[in-house]
């Protein structure tokens, strides 16, 4: 057990301080973009944003979207079903906004997820003056400025697609919905590096032209994910995904317990039937760290029962938690360099981001677990088992 620690611990010290190294680096990017200014590239932009179900400020979010300081854009509100409690309030968005917007009926789906439906109708509807299409969801709230710097990387030929990706704000305060602001904290610093990058459906930017040409509506069909299928057609072109911190979103989230084992779940099972190598990636460093602290602990408790002094071990022990705890603030600060309208919001809530880092990697570890053994997923009421990248069985709409 000794050896065992000691091993384990040195090994995530080494990988902390690394990755607290990797967090800094995101961090002086991320404030060095947000600082430049984003050209002067403006495509006529169809801005896609699927909806289903009343959710946590869902009529300020759609507003925003009919706010962009943007000169030429067009929304499409798609919903699976005339009965949706949501429709009256994109019904609504859409009569008072400055720029067109069109509330889309799809239909429910035969093949593929209901999402992946409302996305491929709607974008089958839009006329050819587009230039780009751009990918959001409803549960986001983005700012003024957002569609004009998420789609100035396209003006690069060499860009098959631009992606940012989504910041949780409690919107109440309760344990699960700041575990789940947590938990998705890490993944935001992940994105960079364009070898990693990894389109996210919440804020997707891709010239019509490319998406055309690799063929993105129809690989859609029998998809369970549009994002991540898009990201499996890039990387097979070999084009590149940008990502963009500037435009992270903020997304106010109110979970149950079973709602946050539902999201997390859900995240992980598309990992793995659509990136298996990564899942198992993730799957491996959160079995290191868990395993760290239960050696850990157990050591100490058998240094304690035979009146062995434990203060090294539990001093070493707190290294890789205190590792975590400062790339949250690392986290934190970035978020609040890239969300100024939100800074009052974040620091009230900084210990989300920073105290509960330690802790994160004990629920990822279950998540990926269950990624073992199920492809069955729960997404806004409906099941679906993932049989393959393109193939999705639907259960229960």
């Amino acid at each position: 057990m000794f050896y065992l620690f000691y091993i384990l611990v040195i090994e995530q010290i080494l990988q902390g301080l690394y990755n607290l190294w990797d967090t800094l680096r995101w961090f002086q990017t991320a404030r060095r973009r947000a600082m430049s200014h984003q050209g002067f590239y403006a495509p006529t932009v169809a801005v896609f944003c699927p909806v289903k179900g009343i959710e946590p400020g869902l009529e300020l979010n759609l507003e925003a979207l009919t706010r962009f300081d943007y000169p030429n854009y067009e929304i499409f509100f798609p919903l699976a079903e005339l009965g949706d409690p949501a429709r009256k309030i994109a019904e609504r968005i859409a009569a008072a906004s400055k720029h067109p917007a069109h509330v889309i009926i799809a239909g429910h789906p035969h093949d593929c997820s209901e999402k992946v439906n409302n996305l491929r109708v709607a974008v089958e509807r839009a006329e050819n003056k587009f230039d780009a299409f751009v990918f959001c969801d409803s549960d986001g709230r983005p700012g003024r400025a957002w569609l004009s710097k998420l789609v100035a990387p396209l003006a690069d030929a060499k860009t098959g697609a631009a992606t940012t990706f989504r910041w949780c704000l409690p919107q109440i305060g309760g344990l699960w919905s700041a575990l789940a602001s947590a938990w998705n904290a890490p993944l935001a610093t992940y994105l960079g590096p364009q070898n990693r990058n990894f389109c996210w459906g919440g804020g997707t930017a891709i010239r019509r032209e490319v998406f055309e040409g690799i063929r993105v509506a129809e690989a859609w069909r029998g998809a369970s994910s549009d994002d991540l299928s898009l990201t499996l057609l890039l990387r097979h072109n070999n084009l590149a995904i940008d990502f963009v911190p500037e435009c992270l979103v903020p997304s106010v989230t109110d979970m149950k317990a079973s709602g946050f084992f539902e999201f997390t779940e859900r995240q992980v099972i598309l990992l793995r039937v659509h990136a298996p190598k990564l899942w198992a990636k993730g799957l491996f460093a959160h079995l290191i760290y868990v395993a760290m602290l239960a050696s850990g602990i157990a050591l100490a408790a058998a240094d304690w029962v035979t009146g062995v002094p434990t203060l090294q071990v539990v001093l070493i022990l707190l290294v890789p938690p205190l590792l975590a705890v400062l790339r949250g603030v690392l986290r934190l600060a970035a978020a609040i360099e890239l969300l100024p309208e939100w800074k009052e919001q974040l620091l009230a809530r900084g210990w989300i981001w920073t105290l509960l880092a330690p802790v994160v990697p004990l629920f990822s570890l279950w998540s990926h677990l269950v990624a073992a053994f199920t492809r069955r997923i729960t997404w806004r009421g409906a099941r679906y088992e993932l049989q393959s990248p393109s193939q999705t069985r639907i259960l229960v709409r």
